[in-house]
């Protein structure tokens, strides 16, 4: 496979393209709070060679946000809330929208941590914005690994003002950086507004299973559970889940 395409917006783009004419369903990559890392390029392979464009929005290039940078000030919340860098992805979807590799009913986003608040501080804010909405409007569905769920986010406290797309959600039982009680409330609380939620809980996972690059002693590197959330992914690219069910993997629910 040809290496990713690089575009910038100046929002700094990579895209994976799968081979063929398409038109393919598409899938905006939000990465954590530590920056674009191995596991965001590895899951972008995984849907291109599912048929899957993947387009990882890179949110730190652009603002000179490096690794130790993003470490002591957007990790700590100093910086960069999920609402203002929820511009990146209006921006990302701007850049899908009209061209002919992109299947237009099948534009998805998944987003990591902070990537996930993001998502959530996007869809939290479309009601105050119709053109806002109109842009999110595009999304099939969205899926949340460990989201950031916490006093900052505003899902939990204001639900979702326009576009409700169905949301596929990954949440971790032994989660010591974002935890996992806020995750589920913000989770029922979306799904007592209508919005279509199939909750993944992962009780013996930690924040960020998926990055074998992690620094952080609480989280433990589970490749196991990474293609478990590879093949979520590639199912919601493909083919939106729709209901709301909670499908844990053992009896410790929280």
């Amino acid at each position: 496979m040809s290496e990713p395409e690089i575009a910038t917006l100046p929002l700094r783009l990579e895209v994976y393209r799968p081979a063929g004419p398409g038109p393919f369903p598409a899938t905006l990559l939000l990465h954590g709070c530590g920056g674009l890392q191995p596991l965001q390029r590895r899951y972008a392979k995984a849907l291109r060679d599912a048929g899957v464009l993947a387009v990882i929005v890179d949110s730190f290039a652009h603002r000179g946000i490096g690794r130790t940078a993003a470490q002591l000030t957007v990790c700590t919340g100093l910086r960069l809330h999920g609402r203002a860098r929820a511009a990146d992805l209006i921006a990302a979807l701007d850049w899908l929208a009209g061209r002919d590799e992109v299947d237009p009913a099948r534009i998805t986003a998944a987003g990591w941590s902070h990537g996930a608040w993001t998502i959530m501080d996007a869809l939290a804010l479309a009601g105050d914005e119709p053109g806002r909405a109109e842009r999110l409007r595009t999304l099939a569905a969205v899926m949340l690994v460990y989201p950031y769920c916490g006093p900052p986010a505003l899902t939990p406290r204001r639900g979702w003002g326009g576009p409700t797309p169905p949301v596929t959600a990954v949440v971790c039982g032994r989660d010591r950086v974002v935890g996992s009680r806020a995750p589920l409330r913000t989770l029922a609380r979306l799904e007592a507004d209508g919005v279509p939620v199939e909750t993944h809980l992962f009780a013996d996972a930690t924040h960020s299973f998926d990055d074998d690059a992690a620094s952080d002693p609480r989280t433990r590197y589970r490749p196991d559970l990474e293609a478990r959330v590879a093949g979520l992914l590639a199912g919601v690219a493909l083919g939106p889940a729709r209901g709301s069910r909670v499908k844990p993997e053992n009896d410790d629910l929280i």
